[in-house]
């Protein structure tokens, strides 16, 4: 290569892009040495990049080399240029080869004065966005074909389309305003992905947003590759809640309904008068006076109470709505309720196992309609114990829709004319005596739940008030009595069972105070409570058996036991325990994962809470130990009704002792929390 050139030479290089003449001053091995004008420092260059430039090369010009400014003073004319380009292939036919050129000949053609300047401004503008001319590889100049130059044009054009629409793109999306559904219709399939991704970049820890792919779609978009910012840009968007669990993407509640759809809901709720299969065995029980007693906020009522007198004295009746009556066996909204395993209740409302359209109207006991429901008739006796029961497929009417604060007021007061609600408190109070001589083991407290009000969240307090206690105490007899046709007739059902276990001597418990140090104690010795399809003792219920039947809307594994028992009821073919065991298995993983999206929602809310009310000095009583060499402790707050998990600094605190809590670190963006106690 070296013998092509020789040193004087001026050649044609470009150096990190960027066009430029330079003389040759010597060689080094294959490369040569270049001088530039201007400041530029001489450089070593591949003899491969040098490119001569024709005649001026040969004659080892002398003159000067010329400094950039000098070279932006030769501007030259798009109408000259297009002239050269045509004189050159105005003669030649489509499939001629065209002739090739010298830098210095186009020079001279162009300009008409091939000194160095002049050569150096000709190179710059074969470099730049020129379509007439092309470098071959032989280093020679060519003008291009007509045929290549308006493909090249269409290109460019089309280019200039795309950078037009891109832009656009970027401008709906550099608006810090909600992406509606209606501004989101405005994205092309490929800025829609990209949203997307982003989405999944900020969902996933593990993406390292400093590196390629990640940090090339953040810098398309002007972001820095930093996850609050990130999160903030999608939150401004509203394509994130930034109070939303991150568990909850991509579970089964996070999207619409898969299966069972509006046309399904609507094409259930026409049906619903209609006559179904077993309405003909139905007991009409609507002469009975039906109370539904739910939080304010509920929408999906699935059970009633009801007192009616009868012989050996008044007996108790369960009505549960009955669901079953409109979805069946592997339909789609079976199929999807299945799917769902569960409602699931989150500090901004409910994620329903069923549509609340349906859930709400055609499944509910709505007060005023006649409604069919599964009912369960119990006489107890004078100690509380289970002497007579029914259960059978019925229409009831609900007459009053209350919530537990009217509820209370009943049971207190006892209006004349309107006794039943009070006699049913004292007759499930019998009940629930009778479990306790039996073993059970009862959390009478105060808890605490967030829940997300248009201001932030807001702290709800459940008291254990006397109409709650009623309504939960009727489940559980409606449980044991399902429990009891279950074992008597050998029938397979979701059976809720709990292991015994070694609780804390009396002497061990009176050494801590009463209240939630005590509760602490025993908690910290319960089994998990389990599941099977077969009856064993609940131990913390006191029950020998129990079946969870009374909220087939909102949990999946009790519409399992409606159908077990209406089956049975109408002796028709039930499911036996391998059937059974294999739907209820695939309801594990859906209610694993409610419970552990619910827990993240709720800690979610707490920090924020905590966050809001951080200068607050609070009073905790010392629960226990979760790590001591860690100095790790669980404690109650009196104040929030909720128990919370931080660290103990001074003295070692015995379970019941007072302490002060106060936030050390609290970050809901982050999910941190850390809180001291003294």
């Amino acid at each position: 290569m070296a013998q092509n050139f020789q040193t004087d030479d001026i050649v044609c290089v470009l150096i990190k892009g960027q066009p430029l003449i330079g003389r040759l001053v010597s060689f080094k091995g294959n490369k040569a040495v270049l001088m530039f004008g201007g400041h530029r420092r001489d450089q070593e260059v591949p003899l491969r990049d040098l490119v001569p430039c024709g005649q001026l090369s040969n004659s080892r010009h002398r003159a000067a080399l010329p400094t950039p400014e000098q070279v932006q003073t030769i501007a030259l004319s798009s109408r000259i240029c297009a002239e050269a380009w045509w004189l050159l292939v105005s003669d030649a036919s489509d499939d001629e080869v065209l002739p090739t050129l010298s830098l210095a000949d186009l020079t001279d053609l162009l300009v008409g004065q091939p000194d160095l300047t002049a050569l150096a401004a000709v190179w710059s503008w074969v470099n730049g966005p020129q379509t007439w001319f092309r470098l071959r590889r032989d280093r020679t100049l060519q003008a291009r074909p007509l045929r290549e130059i308006r493909q090249q044009r269409l290109q460019q054009r089309r280019e200039r389309l795309k950078q037009a629409h891109d832009n656009h793109q970027l401008a709906l999306l550099h608006e810090p305003v909600a992406l509606t559904q209606q501004r989101r219709g405005l994205l092309d399939p490929v800025w829609s992905n990209r949203l997307d991704q982003l989405l999944e970049l900020h969902h996933d820890p593990e993406t390292v947003l400093e590196e390629e792919p990640a940090l090339g779609l953040l810098r398309l978009l002007g972001l820095p590759p930093d996850r609050r910012a990130l999160k903030t840009w999608l939150v401004a968007r509203d394509l994130l809640d930034p109070h939303q669990p991150s568990s909850l993407r991509g579970s089964v509640w996070s999207g619409p309904f898969a299966e069972g759809g509006p046309e399904t809901v609507e094409q259930l709720l026409s049906h619903a008068g209609d006559i179904c299969a077993g309405d003909d065995t139905r007991v009409d029980l609507t002469a009975q006076r039906v109370y539904t007693l739910d939080d304010a906020a509920t929408r999906e009522i699935d059970d009633g109470l009801a007192l009616e007198p009868g012989k050996g004295g008044p007996w108790i009746w369960v009505h549960i709505a009955d669901p079953a009556r409109l979805i069946k066996p592997h339909s789609p909204l079976d199929l999807e309720a299945r799917r769902r395993a569960t409602s699931l209740y989150l500090a901004d409302g409910v994620l329903p196992m069923l549509p609340l359209e349906l859930a709400t109207d055609g499944l509910s006991l709505r007060a005023g309609q006649r409604c069919p429901a599964l009912s369960v008739g119990v006489l107890l006796d004078d100690d509380g114990a289970i002497v007579d029961s029914r259960c059978q497929r019925s229409w009831v009417q609900p007459r009053y829709r209350l919530t537990y604060e009217d509820g209370d007021e009943l049971i207190e007061l006892a209006p004349p004319g309107d006794e039943d609600l009070a006699q049913l408190s004292s007759l499930l109070k019998r009940r629930f005596d009778w479990r306790q001589r039996r073993g059970a083991i009862n959390f009478d407290r105060p808890e605490g739940r967030f829940r997300r009000g248009d201001s932030g969240p807001e702290l709800q307090v459940i008291d254990p008030s006397p109409a709650r206690v009623m309504v939960s105490e009727a489940m559980l007899l409606m449980g044991a009595v399902v429990a009891e046709i279950g074992r008597r007739e050998g029938l397979a059902l979701p059976y809720r069972s709990q292991p015994p276990v070694q609780l804390p001597t009396e002497q061990e418990l009176a050494e801590i105070p009463e209240g939630p140090a005590r509760d602490a104690a025993i908690k910290r010795c319960l089994s998990r409570g389990l599941q099977g399809t077969k009856p064993m003792p609940h131990f913390s219920l006191g029950l020998d058996a129990y079946v969870q039947a009374t909220s087939p809307i909102r949990r999946y594994a009790d519409l399992l036991a409606h159908r077990q028992l209406i089956a049975w009821m109408e002796q028709q073919p039930v499911l036996e325990e391998p059937e059974l065991r294999e739907l209820l298995d695939e309801l594990e993983d859906p209610l694993r994962q409610s419970i552990q999206i619910s827990r993240e929602d709720q800690r979610h809310w707490q920090q924020v809470w905590l966050e809001q009310h951080r200068e607050q000095v609070w009073s905790v009583q010392f629960l226990r130990w979760l790590r001591p060499q860690d100095r790790l402790a669980l404690v109650h707050v009196p104040d929030l009704a909720m128990d919370l998990v931080g660290h103990s600094d001074g003295a070692e605190p015995s379970p019941g002792q007072l302490l002060t809590m106060t936030v050390v670190h609290v970050d809901p963006d982050e999910g941190s929390l850390k809180l001291r106690f003294q």
